[in-house]
């Protein structure tokens, strides 16, 4: 699941630095690689160094994705010492489709889930998780935007509503070539936590990705979703931790 999308939204860029993938022109900047990266100590902390310097020049700020089973081993190390700050590390999880998708999903009396286009449901997509996080979240309007006008048939986007309000949203990412099909958000308002939606958002695109005849789920999961997922009979590979620079304020 390394690498990225083969068809990048509007303004998006892909980039070679060695053995790394730079993508440029989303809201921050993303940089991965393959579990080794085939160079260590000081020429390690030149290639560390030209990717921060490369967002630093653009004003942006730029997350390294780093997995417990990448080499070399202190390449988190060499990370912070040149400024990187780790987020939160989440569990990289697998199911079986077939095992997913045999659930109906169950939802809360009055809540409906919905496969969503249109620009409009992006921003209120993005509205919630602003909400949830209490943090502007609006960026990512524009990122699911972007993604559905380049590449409709690789990504899709649902919504969970009640009243007409956005109580939960999740998507789900195809990459053609392998057996893989990632789920991503899941982010649910307080006050609907604990009803299920979460639950019922995989099966819906458990049902969708079975369809599709692709085999294995794929999710990096918080703390918060790797339970309810393990229950569902996903079960964990490795973690992974994004390794993020963000220029200095002010």
């Amino acid at each position: 699941m390394r690498g990225a999308p083969p068809n990048p939204p509007a303004g998006v860029t892909y980039e070679r630095d060695g053995p790394l993938l730079r993508i440029v022109g989303q809201f921050r900047g993303f940089v991965g690689g393959p579990r080794d990266l085939g160079v260590e100590g000081d020429a390690l902390d030149r290639l560390i160094s030209r990717q921060r310097d490369f967002f630093a020049a653009r004003g942006e700020a730029v997350e390294w994705k780093t997995r417990a089973h990448d080499v070399p081993a202190d390449l988190t190390d060499r990370l912070r010492a040149a400024g990187f700050v780790p987020e939160e590390r989440e569990t990289v999880l697998v199911g079986r489709v077939a095992q997913m998708a045999v659930r109906e999903p169950v939802l809360p009396d009055g809540v409906t889930l919905r496969r969503v286009t249109a620009d409009a449901d992006m921003r209120r997509i993005a509205a919630m998780e602003s909400v949830v996080w209490d943090d502007d979240w609006s960026w990512l309007a524009e990122d699911l935007i972007g993604r559905v006008a380049s590449a409709p048939d690789e990504i899709a986007v649902y919504v969970a509503e009640a009243g007409g309000e956005v109580v939960c949203a999740a998507w789900l990412v195809f990459r053609a070539g392998t057996e893989f099909a990632s789920l991503w958000g899941g982010s649910t308002l307080t006050e609907w936590r604990g009803r299920g939606i979460y639950r019922a958002l995989v099966a819906e695109r458990a049902r969708l990705a079975a369809a599709r005849g692709v085999t294995h789920l794929h999710v990096d999961a918080s703390d918060d979703s790797a339970p309810v997922l393990r229950r569902l009979g996903f079960r964990a590979v490795t973690t992974t931790t994004p390794y993020v620079w963000s220029p200095p304020a002010g």
